[in-house]
C-alpha cells in the first residue's frame, strides 16, 4: 500500500507540474498574442519624469532615454512630444535632458512614469495634422473595418497598416511626406482595433490571418479607383503586407512594398516579448508551443519570410537595435533578392520607430524609392 500510495503521489505531482508548465507557457504566450493596441510593448522600459522647464523635460538616464530622435511620450493620460537630448543642458548622473516640443494633452509633472513609443500625433488626420480626409467603411472577414482616407491626385494608393502595440495614429508620422507627393493614402484598422470586430479567438495571429483585413483594403481601393497599390507596414503590419502581396488574388495590382520593422520570423518575435516580461528561459519553448496550438503558427514554414515568392519592388527600414524584431532576418531577406529588395539601416531605432531614430534619412530613403512608383 506504501508503494501504491507513493507512486500515485509521484503520478499526481508529475501532473500537476506538468498542468502548471502548460499554464505557465500559455500566459508566456500572451506577451505576443495578447499585445493591446495603443499599449507600449514590454520591450520599452518605463522613464521616470525629474522635471520640466521651457522646451525641456528631465527623465531618467537610460539607453532608450539617450536614443537620437523625435518620440512620443506616452503616460497615463497623457502625450507630448520629445526631441533630441539637449547636449548643452546641464545633465546629473542618474538623468537625460531631452528637448520638449509640445504636449499634446494631458499634463507632466515630476514622478510621472512615462514612455517612448512610436506616434508623434493623436487624434486623425484632420484634428491631428489638419488634412482633408474621410472617415471610409471597409468590409472585412469578421465585419466592418474603419479607415481614414486622405485623398491625392495620382492613381497609386498607398495603404498604410500599422503594427504590435501601436494604432492608426502611427501612420500620421509620414502622412504629409505622403500627402505631399499626391499619393492616395487609405489607412485601415483591422481585427483587434478600436472600432473594428475582434478575432474569433482574440488573439493576434502575427500577420498570418490578420493580412485578410488588408486584403480587404486592397479591394475596397481598387474599387475606388486605384489602378495600383503600395503596401507600407510597422512591425506585424510589415507581414500583413508581405502575405497580401504574395497571396492576394489582387497582388498584381501591389506594384511596391514598404516594411518597417518587419516580424519575419514569429518565434524569435514571441521569445523577445516572452523574455521581456521576465519569463524564464526554461519556460520559453513553451511559450512557442503555447502559441502554435493557439493560433495554428508553426515553426519553419517560411511564410511571408520567403523572398522567392515577392515580385513587387521592396524597401525595408530595419536596424541592429530592434529588440522585437531581429534584423537579421530583413538582412538575409534583403540578400536573397538583391533585385528586389533594399534594405535602409537605421541604427540606434526601437521597434517600429525607424523613422523616429532618423526622420530626415528615412524620408530620403522613401522618396528614391516611391519616385519611379508615382
Amino acid at each position: 500500500m506504501r508503494i501504491v500510495k507513493a507512486a500515485a503521489a509521484a503520478v499526481t505531482a508529475a501532473l500537476a507540474a506538468g498542468a502548471a508548465s502548460v499554464a505557465a507557457g500559455r500566459l508566456a504566450s500572451d506577451a505576443a498574442l495578447k499585445t493591446a493596441p495603443g499599449r507600449p510593448l514590454p520591450t520599452e522600459p518605463r522613464l521616470t519624469v525629474h522635471g520640466t522647464a521651457a522646451g525641456q523635460i528631465t527623465l531618467t538616464r537610460h539607453l532608450a532615454a539617450l536614443r537620437p530622435g523625435r518620440y512620443g511620450l506616452a503616460g497615463d493620460g497623457s502625450h507630448a512630444v520629445v526631441g533630441p537630448v539637449l547636449d548643452a543642458a546641464p545633465h546629473t548622473a542618474d538623468t537625460v535632458v531631452r528637448r520638449l516640443e509640445r504636449v499634446t494633452h494631458g499634463t507632466l509633472k515630476t514622478g510621472d512614469r512615462v514612455w517612448l513609443v512610436p506616434n508623434l500625433h493623436v487624434g486623425d488626420p484632420g484634428s491631428a495634422l489638419g488634412l482633408d480626409h474621410t472617415d471610409a467603411e471597409i468590409l472585412g472577414e469578421h465585419g466592418t473595418l474603419p479607415a481614414w482616407f486622405v485623398p491625392g491626385a495620382r492613381d497609386t494608393w498607398v495603404i498604410a497598416v500599422h503594427g504590435l502595440g501601436t494604432t492608426r495614429e502611427h501612420a500620421l508620422n509620414v502622412l504629409e511626406f505622403l500627402r505631399e507627393r499626391h499619393f492616395p493614402v487609405l489607412v485601415p484598422a483591422y481585427r483587434g482595433d478600436r472600432g473594428a470586430p475582434r478575432s474569433p479567438d482574440g488573439l493576434n495571429h502575427l500577420g498570418e490571418t490578420e493580412w485578410r483585413d488588408l486584403d480587404a483594403a486592397i479591394r475596397h481601393a481598387v474599387r475606388s479607383g486605384a489602378q495600383r497599390v503600395v503596401l507600407y507596414g510597422w512591425s506585424t503590419g510589415a507581414t500583413m503586407a508581405l502575405y497580401a502581396a504574395t497571396r492576394s488574388e489582387l497582388r498584381d495590382r501591389v506594384s511596391g512594398l514598404i516594411l518597417d520593422s518587419p516580424v519575419l520570423d514569429w518565434e524569435a518575435t514571441l521569445r523577445a516579448l516572452a523574455s521581456a516580461r521576465r519569463t524564464p528561459g526554461a519556460l520559453l519553448p513553451l511559450a512557442v508551443r503555447a502559441a502554435q496550438g493557439r493560433t495554428g503558427l508553426y515553426a519553419g514554414r517560411a511564410g511571408a519570410a520567403d523572398p522567392g515568392r515577392l515580385t513587387a519592388p521592396t524597401l525595408i527600414f530595419h536596424g541592429p537595435d530592434d529588440k522585437v524584431a531581429p534584423w537579421r532576418f530583413s538582412r538575409r531577406f534583403a540578400d536573397a533578392r538583391p533585385n528586389l529588395v533594399a534594405l535602409h539601416t537605421v541604427r540606434h531605432a526601437p521597434h517600429a520607430a525607424m523613422w523616429n531614430a532618423d526622420p530626415n534619412g528615412y524620408e530620403e530613403a522613401l522618396r528614391r524609392f516611391l519616385t519611379p512608383l508615382m
